[in-house]
């Protein structure tokens, strides 16, 4: 008898894409959304994070479209409108009005367009290392969306992602390498960010005057390490976004949850509860 992926929760089809999420706790409804590597699943980005974010909260972790077990149809336009449309379908498919959304990288920016394409959907955000503004493609992040499977390849990217490399194990490497060869995943993965992979960034990018509308009470946290996303990106959303806060952390790559999980924590449940969900 073949075990279950933890990876794998329930499932939604909204407007003909079947999508694969994690919907775990009671209370106030927050939204995970995960970002933009190679063989990325919501449970493998926030694993650590959904049982203690649970306790207190609703929390809902789905699988991107083109992401993990969420297949992207065949006219899928990979753009932040796109995913967005992908978030709303799903938050009215589970009747959900408004929710507090976490992005990470790739899932900041989304997060950022949600809030600004529908404003009255989102109480608050949490931004990590998150994309949002235009910057020079990183080697980091070029590495990260020019992936070809190998074991070596992987390991190459989850050592840029860390900075505490000691928590790079060959058991990690082979899990994650597994997961980008699962079925059609790196097919999929490669069409999402083609060259040339700037194009990548500016596609998440938003405008001065959409990231000045955003109004809603958001923190930033980015680790000051990070070679995949620059700090600096973080610190230009923070002087632009007109309620927003943020946090830096030494000693910490791309991977601030996991690296640094409990003073991600530290920062975001104080933040959660002090600010209830606004009518």
């Amino acid at each position: 008898m073949s075990i279950a992926s933890p990876e794998i929760g329930k499932s939604l089809t909204v407007e003909g894409v079947n999508i694969n999420f994690h919907d775990e706790g009671e209370g106030e409804p927050i939204l995970l959304i995960h970002g933009s590597g190679p063989g990325v699943t919501a449970w493998a980005n926030w694993r650590t994070i959904i049982p203690e974010l649970a306790k207190n909260n609703r929390v809902i972790a789905p699988d991107m479209a083109g992401f993990g077990y969420t297949q992207a149809p065949a006219d899928f336009s990979a753009t932040s409108e796109s995913w967005v449309r992908q978030v709303i379908g799903l938050l009215d498919a589970l009747d959900l009005e408004k929710v507090t959304i976490i992005g990470n990288s790739f899932g900041g920016a989304i997060a950022l367009k949600t809030a600004s394409l529908n404003p009255s959907r989102v109480n608050k955000l949490v931004l990590m290392g998150s994309v949002g503004v235009s910057f020079p493609i990183t080697n980091g992040l070029e590495k990260v969306w020019g992936y070809e499977p190998s074991p070596e390849a992987m390991s190459e990217l989850l050592h840029i992602f860390a900075y505490d490399q000691s928590i790079i194990s060959d058991d990690l490497v082979e899990m994650r390498y597994r997961a980008s060869i699962r079925a059609d995943v790196q097919e999929r993965f490669s069409s999402l960010f083609p060259t040339p992979r700037q194009e990548g960034v500016e596609r998440l990018s938003l405008s001065n005057k959409e990231l000045l509308k955003i109004e809603q009470p958001t923190i930033i946290i980015h680790g000051k390490d990070d070679q995949v996303i620059p700090f600096a990106v973080s610190k230009i959303l923070a002087q632009r976004l007109p309620n927003a806060e943020l946090y830096p952390i030494d000693q910490c790559g791309h991977w601030v949850q996991i690296e640094k999980g409990k003073e991600f924590l530290d920062i975001v449940k104080p933040f959660l509860s002090q600010h209830k969900a606004r009518k």
